[in-house]
């Protein structure tokens, strides 16, 4: 708000920021952090904690409220500030919307999944009863700061589990994106998306395979911020996916289960004729280059047969299945029989 910006600095009262950090994005950049504030002349209150799914609950959410208000927060000029992954954004999120009905939020993704997936939309929530993100709300930032020099401090492993989410939008919307990360997964993978100069043949694969990345995401989520209408293809890869997910932590990371659900749900789109078996095994190669698993022994037919039915609570009586209709096209389908489903299995389970 530009009246409120224009306050905020014609105020001779010093600047104050509340700043929950990652713990262990704390021990690599806290220090960068720090020297930014105080450089700035910023009164500052850096909170480190461990956000891991584990972690992501309502008495977390409520040890940073009692941390805020002990901070004494001006919710009209001084945003809460994030700095993590999917997990320490979305309990930020949940912390914010709650203070005061509701305080703004700066998101600062660290992680390749945090900055294509959790940086865009308005989403956020914590675990509850072993359900994924069962509470929560609709609160979307008023800035997310992306920073790719963040991503070359993570593990290889998590740079893959990001994949799997540009992955799914590649599959849902952009064959485009698709072909870039058949020809380039490895290179983003050796490099963690990091942009170098004399590599003339990969032309900055990651500026390119991120961008376009949250390009579709936002065209995805930009006209149903608030899900008021349930026919959503960024749900590929998340119909199975959180059953599995907190059934079998800490063994998936998110990014990786989501991948066992669109591998799955691929086999379900060849059983119905929407891919033929050329198409099929040029995803599950596409996948397997990415290092993403395609089959965990967690994904029972029995999990599978209790998610959908989990789905069909929360989707107004329908499945709404996205599935891939071809290379980069997709389409959402209500009519997949038991049948075809239990043949895709089989079939998934035999390869």
């Amino acid at each position: 708000d530009p009246q409120e910006l224009e306050l905020a600095t014609a105020s001779q009262r010093k600047l104050r920021r509340f700043i929950v950090i990652d713990e262990v994005v704390d021990k690599l950049y806290g220090s960068k952090v720090r020297e930014y504030f105080e450089e700035n002349n910023v009164q500052h209150k850096i909170l480190a904690l461990p956000t891991t799914e584990e972690t992501k609950s309502m008495d977390l959410v409520l040890n940073i409220l009692h941390e805020v208000q002990s901070f004494s927060l001006d919710r009209r000029t001084e945003p809460i500030i994030a700095i993590g992954g999917g997990v320490c954004l979305d309990i930020v999120g949940l912390a914010a919307s709650l203070y005061r009905r509701r305080t703004p939020y700066i998101r600062v993704p660290t992680t390749l999944l945090s900055y294509v997936d959790a940086s865009v939309g308005a989403k956020n929530g914590v675990n509850f009863l072993q359900c994924k993100n069962k509470l929560g709300g609709y609160t979307p930032p008023v800035a997310s700061f992306l920073d790719r020099s963040f991503i070359q401090s993570i593990p290889r492993r998590h740079i893959s589990n990001g994949l799997g989410e540009i992955l799914k939008m590649a599959l849902m919307k952009h064959k485009g994106l698709f072909d870039l990360l058949k020809s380039h997964g490895k290179y983003l993978l050796d490099t963690k998306f990091q942009s170098y100069n004399g590599f003339a043949d990969h032309r900055d694969a990651a500026l390119q395979t991120t961008r376009i990345a949250i390009e579709t995401m936002l065209e995805e989520l930009a006209p149903n911020l608030w899900e008021d209408d349930l026919d959503r293809l960024v749900d590929f890869g998340h119909l199975i996916s959180p059953e599995l997910e907190m059934r079998v932590l800490p063994s998936l990371m998110h990014g990786e289960a989501v991948n066992v659900d669109m591998a799955f749900m691929t086999y379900v789109a060849h059983a119905r004729g929407l891919l033929d078996a050329g198409e099929k095994e040029q995803i599950l190669q596409c996948m397997r280059g990415l290092e993403l698993p395609v089959w965990h022994s967690g994904c029972s037919w029995a999990l599978i047969q209790r998610a959908l039915r989990e789905r069909l609570k929360h989707s107004g009586g329908q499945p709404r299945m996205p599935l891939p209709t071809g290379l980069g096209v997709a389409d959402i389908f209500n009519d997949t029989s038991e049948e075809t489903l239990e043949r895709a299995y089989k079939l998934w389970v035999k390869d």
